[in-house]
Parts: structure tokens; C-alpha cells; sequence
């Protein structure tokens, strides 16, 4: 089941009346894909590479299976084994994960499809292991005082967003569907809660929002989402640095299986989910139930032909609008950003009784 059905509509509207509060070509080797651990356990026996002693992984408001994971030290417990360790590094949008997993400051990291794919497509060697979502996280927002009802209404009009993440792509999807393009608007690239601020503030007349913020902008500030489409949403990536992969093959595999144990356990616990998600982004709990309410984890985490077909969508987006110099180049991503080795061969019930103890 997913949180959307585990949690009934009542908490939903509950939510939303209460109150408080988130880049062309193949690297060398990339086509060879490095072989997880055999038996797809995670770093146990035999002591870990002093080069894969210390994990770098991200936690992000958009992401909540990261939220469970690092919540219920799971990685920390299986890693210890060995003597290795964890760091969490928060992102703060999708841009963020890209620029951290770019710099080699992290290696595993949170984004949506698209920005993964943007990533890919400039030249980031990053590969995508995991589906940890299939979220409606992005709408077109304005105040609730405001006269636009809708996309075609933007015209003339100022919009937060944050470029090279999903709501940034979900305003140039929009916009087209009202017959407008980028030209039509004044953008200003604001980092997420910015862009509500902004908007709240006045210095904007729209938002292209995010969960968890745009989900406190409406019940804290009744702001109104004026246009969702849940196909403009891409799905939730969860990508790692292709030097992680090839010299961490078993630290990258215990990744994932604590991945797929954390969204069995958050669907089987949705209220604890909530409370986590709430204490991190520093929301109200019925906030964070309307948030998750919105995000669906109940999905194949195999990357493949539903995630290929919203990413072939957006693609030439980018070209258009100059994201990216070719079709070529995109199209040449996306043939080898999928890394689905890992997730195959997950093993999260084995996972859970190895190193989740209790919390199982």
C-alpha cells in the first residue's frame, strides 16, 4: 500500500488547516556496470577499503525514505561492522544533491528524474540506483488573496522557481499547456523556501513550489495551488557517483538495501514517518501528513521504461530551452544513467533482520 492510502482524506484536510512549515557525455568505463556484493549483503566480513571507509550520503525533506534511513541509524549499524562510518549531508533541493554528488563531496544523493538526467546530460557522472518515489511535490502556487486562477494568467506575471529542479520544470511544462513560454514571465531563480518567501513577501506574483514547503505555504500562509499536474511531476532519484559504484560496490549495495527496507517500513509506519519528516523540516506533524499524502512510495524501485518515458518528455525541454546543446547529448544520458544492478539484487528483509533489530 502507499502512504497515500495508508493515511485517510480527514488527516489529509486536517493538514492543510493546522499549521507550521524544502548536469555531455559518458565517463570512461561508465557501460560497464560494477557487480554488487554476490550474495547482495551488505559490508560485512572481511573489513572494509580504507577508500570506502566512510560513506557520504544525503538527507533531503523531499526524499523521506532518506529521512527513515539516517532516523533509524541503519546504515550506521551496518557499516560499523567493518569500521566504517556515515556522514549525512542535507540537500536542500535537487541542484544542491547535483552540485554535491559533481563535486565528489557526497556519494549518494537525492534528486528528481530530471535533475538527474540535466546532470547527466552536462557531463556529471552520476548513475541512478534507486526509485524512492513517485511524488506530486511540484504545483504552481499564489497567494491566497491573488487574481490568478490559473497558468494563462502568468502572462506579464514574476515566478519564483528554482532552476534545474523538478518545480522549474513542472513551470516550463505549464506554461506550455497555456500556449506561453519563458519569455512570457519574469523568472527569478530563488532556492525553494525562498521562492515562498518571495511570494509571500509580495516580490513575486507565483511560486513554482516544493513539499514540504508548498504544503506549509497553504496552511500557514493559505496560499493556493493554482495548477497541479501529477505527470508533470518526475519521479524520485536516488543517484550515485559512478567512482562510488566502481570502488564501493558493496557500501553501494547496503544503500540500497536499507533503502528498500526503509520504504517498506515507512509504509507500514505512516504516522512515525510523519513525525520524522516533521521534526527534520521543522513543520507541523499535519503538515507533514498532507506532504506525504502527496508521495507515493509504493512503486517499482527498478528505474526503467515509466521513469524513460516522463524524462524523453522533458529532454527536449532542455535543449529548447538551453539547458543542455543537443538532443544528442540528452538522449545519450538517458540511455546510461540507469544503474539497475543494485536494486535487482536487494535484499531489504535480509537487510532488517541483519541490522534493523527492533526497528524492523
Amino acid at each position: 500500500m502507499s502512504l497515500r492510502t495508508a493515511l485517510t482524506s480527514s488527516t489529509a484536510l486536517a493538514a492543510l488547516a493546522a499549521s507550521s512549515l524544502l548536469l555531455t557525455g559518458c565517463a570512461a568505463g561508465e557501460d560497464a556496470a560494477p557487480a554488487p556484493a554476490a550474495d547482495g549483503a551488505s559490508s560485512s566480513g572481511g573489513g572494509v577499503d580504507p577508500a570506502c571507509s566512510t560513506l557520504t550520503v544525503d538527507f533531503a525533506t523531499y526524499n523521506p525514505l532518506s529521512l527513515v534511513v539516517r532516523d533509524q541509524g541503519w546504515l550506521e549499524a551496518a557499516l560499523a561492522e567493518d569500521g566504517g562510518t556515515v556522514e549525512w549531508v542535507q540537500s536542500a533541493g535537487s541542484n544542491k544533491a547535483n552540485e554535491a554528488l559533481r563535486a565528489g563531496a557526497i556519494d549518494v544523493g537525492s534528486t528528481a528524474g530530471s535533475a538527474a538526467l540535466l546532470a547527466r546530460s552536462n557531463g556529471s557522472p552520476i548513475r541512478t540506483v534507486d526509485v524512492f518515489s513517485q511524488p506530486e511535490w511540484s504545483a504552481l502556487v499564489v497567494r491566497g488573496d491573488s487574481d490568478i486562477d490559473g497558468v494563462e494568467d502568468l502572462r506579464g506575471r514574476s515566478v519564483a522557481a528554482t532552476t534545474g529542479t523538478d518545480p522549474y520544470f513542472f513551470l516550463l511544462q505549464a506554461l506550455e499547456t497555456a500556449g506561453l513560454s519563458p519569455s512570457d514571465v519574469t523568472l527569478q531563480n530563488l532556492q525553494h523556501a525562498d521562492g515562498r518567501t518571495a511570494l509571500d513577501t509580495g516580490q513575486v506574483d507565483a511560486w513554482a513550489g516544493l513539499d514540504p514547503i508548498m504544503a506549509a505555504a497553504e496552511a500557514e500562509s493559505g496560499d493556493r495551488l493554482v495548477y497541479r499536474n501529477v505527470d508533470f511531476n518526475t519521479y524520485g532519484f536516488l543517484n550515485a557517483t559512478e567512482e562510488f559504484l566502481s570502488t564501493c560496490p558493496e557500501q553501494a549495495q547496503t544503500v540500497v538495501d536499507a533503502y528498500e527496507h526503509a520504504r517498506a517500513w515507512a509504509q507500514e509506519n505512516p504516522q512515525e514517518t510523519a513525525s520524522v519528516l516533521a521534526e527534520v523540516a521543522g513543520i507541523d506533524p499535519a503538515v507533514a501528513t498532507a506532504t506525504l499524502e502527496r508521495t507515493t512510495l509504493d512503486v517499482d524501485p527498478v528505474p526503467g521504461e515509466a521513469q524513460r518515458a516522463v524524462l524523453e518528455r522533458v529532454g527536449p525541454i532542455f535543449v529548447t530551452n538551453g539547458d543542455v546543446p543537443s538532443q544528442e547529448q540528452i538522449d545519450e544520458a538517458l540511455d546510461t544513467l540507469f544503474e539497475t544492478t543494485y536494486v535487482e539484487a536487494a535484499d531489504p528483509e535480509a537487510f532488517a533482520a541483519e541490522h534493523a533489530g527492533h526497528s524492523s
